[in-house]
């Protein structure tokens, strides 16, 4: 009787050890796809940074007197090149974001410069690429989310606090993005 108290303890200990070794395995899983996921935003935004020169070397031709835009599409790309963490490439981005619209937006008054074959290929592959990276930024917020629910959801927390896993930050879109867009006619 003694013999099967202890087969049953062992047992039951037998079964935590599993639950935490697959529960631990699984959140290294999910950390892992929350890594891809930003790899592959990371892969579409070195795709983006090297269209940027060949973009304003084309658009210098015909708009030399927007050099401060010019210069700030330049500086924000620096910036994406540079940023070290996920955050920080979050909010360089954000600003490359905003400046390649006013150029664009500039582009439109120079009807020489909106009919150049290599300004059109490079803006409809510009377009491809940010149209990529939504993708990629949609997947990677999807990852995080079900990442960090497991995280907070029981039993698994438990294991997370125990080996450190932290929560993972959401791309975000910047609040003068969310602004409503104002049409007058």
């Amino acid at each position: 009787m003694e013999n099967l108290g202890l087969w049953i303890a062992l047992g039951i200990l037998g079964l935590i050890v599993l639950w935490f070794i697959a529960a631990y395995n699984g959140l290294i899983s999910w950390r892992n796809a929350v890594k891809n996921a930003w790899s592959q935003i990371d892969v579409q935004l070195k795709r983006r940074y090297d269209l940027i020169p060949n973009l304003v070397n084309t658009v210098k031709g015909y708009a030399k007197h927007e050099q401060q835009i010019l210069e700030n599409v330049t500086k924000a790309r620096s910036a994406c090149l540079e940023a070290k963490t996920p955050k920080d490439q979050m909010n360089a981005d954000n600003m490359l974001t905003g400046t390649l619209k006013t150029l664009f937006a500039v582009a439109e008054n120079y009807p020489e410069l909106k009919a150049n074959q290599n300004f059109l290929a490079l803006q409809e592959e510009l377009s491809s690429t940010e149209n990529k990276i939504s993708f990629a930024r949609q997947f990677y917020n999807d990852t995080v989310m079900t990442y960090n629910t497991k995280l907070q959801s029981i039993p698994t927390n438990i294991i997370a606090s125990i080996c450190s896993f932290t929560a993972e930050a959401f791309w975000q879109t910047p609040e003068a993005e969310r602004q409503n867009v104002k049409v007058e006619f």
